[in-house]
């Protein structure tokens, strides 16, 4: 097990290249399958969740070639099972578009019920919804199988009663090739929907109204191979420009969308932070405590709850009272209890964290306890007086890329090391002292 220990002080100064968007690729690659061709996907992100996600698609058959850390070539006309629980699949909440797939190619799925970080419900019952409107019949079987099967899938109308972005990507793939048009209302406007709407489009589908609360799937009989880049990743993105803004760096973001991050930068821009914006990169430069704000996390366009513990890390930071909404996921300010190690002066009722800006943090022995919390305890450590050691930063890995190796090209202390490993500590703090 590993740990990443955390000498804060630095500013981040620098270029950084952002990967593939996670959430995407999740999506895609599970549309991969559905076509008995190859299917070629470029600007892949080599993170656990992927590689897992990868894994499980080899082992009901389909051949995956690996072409380099980001290319994959994927070919779904092997696949000898529709059953899915590879034991490590419940570890990751996009195994469950495997069942849009395998439902919308074979009319029968069997997929181990997903997990994931536990930041709050997500339930499943708008993709069994979905699926049932189209034809299916969606049970849960002893040990958390999902088995949904039909004779036939046919296109409908279909409302789904919360914005949910899961649910809508896996009623576009079970109905991309499905029998007539299927209509999605109030669906998700994420950029990663319309990102993985345009993968099966460019696989054959017709799919129409992504990125809007209304999308029209009109079936097709088959998918053919590809060639497929992914978009960047959106929060891996916000998460250097609140690093960057935290630390008072001066940081140049390179290969993103700036329209994806417009939330995130508002913010930004409203607390103090210079932002500029260029056709594929964004700079940010802070070179002085910024100020306080409000913020609710709202699907897209509003705030990315995926950037909320790292914006209220920053706000913990700022001059002022800050508050902090969460309306996704109720559990997601898990991190407050670490932040307070460090001297965090942050309350927490409800859905809504009262934040009252410090002058600075204090290094601490602390854990993360999911993905986005431990990149947020990241920027703390970054930016804390003395040594912070992090824990559970397997969380951490499942979504971002060599985090540690672009954070320490940008001027950062830090290293990751073996959680027994005491010589390695002592060596780290007499490197840097």
């Amino acid at each position: 097990m590993d740990q990443y220990i955390i000498k804060g002080g630095n500013p981040l100064v620098g270029e950084v290249v952002i990967g593939g968007a996670k959430n995407a690729a999740l999506g895609i690659l599970a549309g991969a399958v559905m076509a008995d061709d190859p299917v070629l996907i470029e600007n892949l992100p080599d993170v656990d969740d992927v590689n897992v996600l990868l894994d499980a698609i080899a082992g009901i058959g389909a051949i995956v070639d690996r072409v380099d850390r980001h290319t994959v070539r994927i070919n779904g006309g092997t696949i000898k099972s529709v059953y899915v629980d590879y034991e490590y699949i419940k570890k990751i909440r996009g195994s469950y578009y495997l069942l849009g797939s395998l439902l919308g190619k074979y009319k029968e799925a069997q997929v181990a019920l997903p997990g994931g970080c536990n930041i709050g419900s997500r339930p499943i019952d708008q993709h069994k919804k979905g699926f049932e409107a189209l034809g299916a019949k969606v049970t849960i079987e002893q040990g958390g199988i999902i088995n949904a099967t039909a004779k036939a899938l046919k296109g409908n109308h279909i409302y789904l009663d919360v914005v949910s972005v899961g649910a809508t990507i896996n009623i576009m793939l079970a109905a991309a090739l499905a029998e007539g048009t299927t209509i999605i209302e109030n669906s998700a406007k994420e950029p990663h929907i319309v990102d993985v709407a345009n993968f099966l489009n460019s696989m054959g589908a017709n799919i129409k109204g992504a990125g809007t609360d209304v999308i029209r799937v009109k079936g097709v009989e088959k998918f053919h191979g590809s060639t497929y880049s992914i978009i960047p990743d959106q929060i891996e993105a916000g998460t250097f420009m609140v690093a960057a803004a935290a630390t008072r760096g001066d940081v140049l973001i390179k290969n993103v969308i700036p329209k994806h991050l417009d939330a995130i930068s508002a913010k930004l821009v409203e607390i103090g932070c210079d932002i500029e914006e260029y056709d594929d990169s964004v700079r940010v430069v802070a070179n002085k405590r910024l100020s306080h704000t409000n913020v609710k996390t709202l699907p897209y366009p509003g705030f990315p709850t995926d950037m909320q513990p790292q914006m209220s890390t920053l706000l913990a930071l700022s001059n002022g009272t800050s508050v902090v909404t969460e309306s996704i996921f109720e559990n997601r300010f898990k991190y407050v209890a670490e932040l307070a190690r460090m001297g965090a002066d942050i309350k927490v009722e409800g859905n809504m964290a009262v934040i009252n800006g410090v002058e600075g943090f204090m290094g601490a022995a602390i854990s993360a306890p999911d993905l986005r919390a431990g990149a947020a305890l990241v920027i703390a450590g970054l930016v804390a007086e003395g040594f912070t050691i992090l824990d559970q930063i397997a969380y951490i890995e499942r979504g971002y890329e060599a985090f540690e190796e672009k954070l320490t090209a940008l001027g950062a202390s830090m290293k990751k090391i073996d959680v027994n490993d005491e010589r390695e500590i002592k060596k780290f703090k007499l490197q840097v002292s």
